[in-house]
């Protein structure tokens, strides 16, 4: 097992944990918050660009790990707004183009930041390194 915390690059955790964990293949990538690398909000009042940066910092995560948005085989989306689903599907066919990983979409009535609208997890199965 391997943590992947990276510090510099996310917010410091909120919590007791860490960025993702990589075991058994896969990559267990945290609940990502809109929050730029400062621990700063990004997008006060845009889903589109607070989901942008959720996956770009999920990106990041995977990147660690040699791992790419086609890896993904799970995600976890959580939305303030339901109303804001088809913004976010929007987003996401950018991010993952004909990829389309298991993903489950649950309407939320708080996230740990007051002003985010959304927060994505994910698992990917990570790529074999021995190759």
């Amino acid at each position: 097992m391997r943590r992947i915390r990276l510090a510099g690059q996310l917010a410091e955790p909120m919590g007791h944990y860490t960025d993702g964990v990589e075991a058994g293949g896969f990559l267990y990538v945290s609940g990502m918050l809109p929050l730029d690398a400062n621990g700063d909000l990004v997008g006060a009042g845009d889903v589109v660009r607070q989901t942008e940066q959720a996956l770009d910092n999920i990106g990041k995560v995977l990147r660690a790990a040699a791992a790419t948005f086609d890896d993904v085989v799970r995600l976890g989306v959580y939305l303030l707004n339901m109303a804001d689903r088809p913004a976010v599907t929007t987003v996401r066919h950018r991010y993952f183009g004909d990829a389309r990983p298991a993903s489950t979409l649950v309407e939320v009535s708080a996230l740990a930041i007051p002003e985010a609208l959304i927060e994505i997890e994910a698992i990917a199965l990570v790529p074999r390194r021995d190759a």
